[in-house]
């Protein structure tokens, strides 16, 4: 028995430096639930200042709306009703060789802008969706996810997106890949992917469906695009 609890003990110590590691961002911005469920399948309800790490699954609620903010600097802003998961995230000042970042959105809706890892190895930053990877280029842009849930949506038809990935690209720009082919989209542009089978497309301006924050973020007029943004861009608070 002791010898046993002197073991665990040994295990749990062992185990510190890891989780330290593991430590991926925070909750910088928050207006209603967001739940996190960790790779271990133990939840937890966030609030502003709560770290999120790598293997976190965080979903918000019904008109919640949720800002992470990674420690390299990168930004996810997720509107009501988005599930994404932070498959792998590695960072170190001074070792860009480790560098990964991987994201999936799984349902939903998110805006993003483009850290310090994105920026000096784009290679090594994607974001995962049920049709396709966006490989990011230095990047502020949206992305959607509709499966039979998007009524709520505005569209310039007024009726609910297309079943799909929807993206926007307010700055830099993105590469779309499916097992049919590749695309990419820059600043301005909108584009659709329809399933993993086929290949993305531009969609004209006036047709495309821009990911917006939540009515209960405030987005700041210092520069253009609407949404998430870095310092000298745009920087969105809580009413």
């Amino acid at each position: 028995m002791f010898r046993a609890a002197v073991n665990l003990a040994i295990l749990a110590l062992m185990a510190l430096p890891q989780a330290a590691l593991a430590l991926t961002g925070q909750i910088t911005n928050l207006s209603g639930a967001v739940v996190a469920r960790g790779a271990d399948g133990v939840s937890r309800i966030l609030s502003i200042r709560s770290e999120v790490i790598e293997g976190d699954e965080l979903v918000t609620a019904d008109n919640s709306y949720a800002r992470v903010k990674f420690t390299d600097g990168s930004e996810v802003v997720m509107r009501p009703g988005t599930q994404i998961k932070i498959d792998a995230f590695r960072f170190e000042d001074g070792n860009p060789d480790r560098d990964s970042f991987v994201v999936s959105l799984l349902k939903g809706g998110m805006r993003s802008v483009t850290g310090l890892l994105g920026r000096r190895n784009p290679g090594r930053a994607s974001y995962n969706t049920p049709t396709a990877t966006i490989g990011i280029r230095g990047t502020h842009f949206g992305a959607l996810v509709c499966n039979n849930d998007c009524a709520s949506v505005p569209s310039p038809t007024g009726s609910p997106p297309a079943n799909g990935l929807h993206v926007d690209v307010a700055d830099g720009r993105i590469v779309v890949t499916t097992a049919a082919g590749a695309l990419e989209f820059s600043l301005g542009q909108f584009g659709y992917v329809a399933s993993s089978t086929v290949v993305p497309v531009t969609i004209p301006a006036s047709q495309g469906i821009r990911e917006t924050l939540p009515p209960q973020a405030i987005v700041a007029t210092m520069g253009g695009g609407g949404g998430v943004g870095r310092a000298g861009e745009l920087e969105c608070v809580i009413r």
